[in-house]
């Protein structure tokens, strides 16, 4: 959203903004990329580079649309990341300095497996149940392949 926002002067940031999320509140992959070209389109005359933007990174943004509902907040989302990163930032400013590169690798090793250990036992970051649908054989409108998970 920012990249895209990026092309347009800041006062209708909100106008847009809300025309691109259009694409979002669609029930599935096929009625989403619907919109996203007719919002495209609708964008061209005044924003060109909007417009083909859009064109170029539909895929990609709608990408995790072919996932289950439950699934979809928690795919689009960067917080989880960004949790780890600022904890590892949180302790790398603890230790203070390094004496080399592999005591930082030893640092950020332990922090990621203890998140790892804390997400198998204690998170449930994505629902178990919703994990059966993805292992049903789908046809992917827009590349008209078959996609069936390992």
């Amino acid at each position: 959203m920012r990249n895209a926002l990026a092309h347009v002067s800041r006062g209708r940031h909100t106008v847009v903004a809300a025309a691109i999320r259009q694409a979002f509140d669609q029930p599935d992959r096929g009625h989403a990329g619907e919109t996203w070209r007719k919002v495209s389109e609708q964008l061209r005359p005044r924003w060109p580079k909007l417009a083909d933007l859009m064109d170029a990174s539909e895929h990609d943004v709608l990408a995790y649309m072919s996932f289950p509902r439950p699934h979809r907040t928690k795919l689009h989302s960067t917080n989880p990341i960004e949790r780890l990163n600022k904890e590892v930032k949180r302790r790398a400013d603890v230790a203070g300095i390094f004496p080399n590169e592999t005591s930082i690798m030893r640092l950020i090793g332990a922090v990621l497996f203890e998140q790892n250990d804390e997400w198998q036992t204690a998170s449930r970051y994505m629902m178990v149940e919703a994990f059966a649908q993805i292992d049903k054989e789908e046809i992917d409108p827009i590349l008209s392949i078959t996609t069936k998970a390992a």
